[in-house]
């Protein structure tokens, strides 16, 4: 996910492996950081989705950690739209 906030982007990536009880942050950054995600999540094949809020909250959230059950509404419905986007390709 990527958001633009005066001139500096900002961009966090979630990882979801079975087992997990939630996402977990594995990345987050602000300026050339960013840009290193989103060019890296681009390079994998992997779609970014752009929600300023959601960043502003991951960004809060330490690396490796489990996003907190407040953001789970959230990244559900950005999940969703992943699936969605997939299953486009298909």
């Amino acid at each position: 996910m990527k958001h633009r906030d005066d001139d500096e982007r900002r961009a966090a990536a979630l990882s979801y492996k079975q087992g997990y009880y939630a996402p977990v942050v594995v990345a987050r950054g602000k300026g050339v950081v960013a840009e290193a995600i989103i060019a890296c999540a681009h390079e994998a094949g992997v779609y970014v989705h752009e929600s300023p809020g959601l960043v502003s909250l991951l960004m809060q959230v330490d690396n490796d950690q489990f996003i907190p059950p407040e953001l789970y509404r959230a990244v559900a419905e950005v999940l969703v739209w992943l699936q969605w986007m997939e299953s486009r390709q298909k």
